[in-house]
């Protein structure tokens, strides 16, 4: 059973940085979609940022479309860890943060797909940033 768990949450101020991680337990196959998503409190989880890889190879990143000049997801999977670089961090940013994974047995032509939540078997317990003004 493949378990997700980030780490890298705080407090910074309005206009700072901080780099989330998640760290994968084992990768039961080579093709991964592996996604951020976030929740503020009393809002919908939605989707951050997205990234499919074939074995080590990075094949594909996806943004929020209001997120992508500010936020950038990357991995390691040689150290089966899953990145996202916030910069100029805003108050309305804050929530909690959670990696989510979905395997694949064969290279997938649609990579991540639509890469909503509902597509993501693997969560991890999330991790709270807070931006103060």
């Amino acid at each position: 059973q493949e378990h997700l768990a980030e780490a890298g949450g705080g407090s910074v101020q309005a206009g700072g940085s901080l780099t989330l991680s998640c760290t994968v337990s084992e990768y039961p196959t080579e093709n991964v979609c592996m996604a951020w998503f976030r929740q503020a409190p009393g809002k919908e989880r939605e989707g951050v940022a997205a990234i499919y890889a074939e074995g080590v190879t990075t094949i594909d990143t996806y943004y929020r479309t209001a997120l992508k000049d500010r936020f950038t997801i990357s991995q390691d999977k040689t150290k089966k860890t899953l990145y996202l670089q916030m910069n100029s961090l805003k108050p309305e940013d804050s929530a909690a943060f959670f990696c989510a994974a979905q395997f694949f047995a064969t290279p997938r032509l649609m990579r991540c797909g639509s890469w909503n939540e509902e597509d993501f078997p693997v969560w991890g317990q999330g991790t709270l940033v807070t931006v103060s003004p």
